[in-house]
């Protein structure tokens, strides 16, 4: 799972910041290939009032000054990368030249501090996801990508196995352990629902959890399982600090219809609110 070509969505913003950094590290880990995309708005004003070319300049300049911003960070960082201001939508503009460039991994900050920003996650990040068929590297503003504690959120669908895969391939190919969690969701009035009925739900839980172990043993993978209970983002991020993950992995939940933009509030939500970068899996 070395990522050969990446693409870093960057707004001059301290995560984004952390996101070229994360890409650097990557590219003299792998000899990856990393081009820096800046994407502006598209001109609103009264065009009979500026000539055209003050036009470009005017909505051209901002992201001439972040791409040379990330050329200068870049140099620091002591790798080469390409550039590329787009105008137009970020997300479709970072969703469509992934695609022409064929990267296989798209590195983003993640935007939010405050509590509706975190539950929101940053509306350009959330359709990306939902829209790009690549890999999404999310990280916050600080802290470096390491391999060594990674930790696999799956409920067993079919994009969480798309992450089983993923992480599995990381932790052969860096050899690691990889941990898993799968949660039982439970809220208050979850215990009222029967015994049997909550039995079932943990046989379930562990069911998901005995094919991370197959399929670890497959691959000759340590793996190490937990099953959690309550709302699935809390428990997640709650395990992830429990064992000091430096690495969260995830599925997507979807690229259809409503969930293309809901992109599974509890991936939203991880994100949101984890201290480690997250690895969003498409297959």
């Amino acid at each position: 799972a070395k990522y050969r070509k990446i693409l870093v969505a960057y707004d001059g913003s301290p995560s984004a910041r952390n996101a070229l950094s994360l890409a650097s590290q990557l590219a003299r880990e792998d000899k990856s290939w990393i081009k820096v995309l800046a994407v502006v708005p598209p001109y609103q004003g009264d065009l009979e009032l500026i000539g055209v070319s003050d036009i470009k300049e005017a909505i051209a300049g901002p992201g001439q000054e972040m791409l040379a911003e990330a050329r200068n960070l870049a140099d620091r960082e002591g790798i080469s990368i390409l550039t590329n201001l787009e105008q137009g939508e970020p997300y479709e503009q970072i969703v469509q030249v992934a695609e022409e460039e064929n990267c296989d991994l798209i590195i983003m900050g993640r935007r939010g501090k405050n509590k509706m920003e975190r539950e929101l996650m940053g509306s350009v990040t959330a359709r990306v996801i939902g829209h790009t068929s690549k890999d999404v590297l999310v990280t916050p503003e600080a802290g470096k990508l390491s391999w060594e504690n990674i930790l696999l959120a799956t409920d067993g669908s079919t994009c969480c196995d798309n992450a089983l895969a993923r992480a599995l391939e990381i932790a052969q190919e860096r050899k690691v352990k990889l941990n898993a969690v799968s949660v039982v969701y439970t809220n208050d009035e979850f215990y009222a629902i029967g015994q049997e009925v909550v039995k079932e739900l943990y046989q379930e839980a562990d069911k998901v959890l005995d094919k991370v172990r197959k399929w670890g043993g497959d691959l000759g993978v340590q793996t190490e399982l937990f099953v959690r209970d309550g709302e699935p983002h809390q428990a997640i991020n709650a395990m992830a600090a429990e064992i000091s993950a430096t690495l969260i992995i995830m599925g997507s939940h979807g690229r259809k219809g409503l969930t293309r933009f809901l992109m599974g509030s509890v991936t939203e939500r991880v994100i949101g609110y984890a201290d480690c970068p997250v690895l969003i899996c498409h297959l």
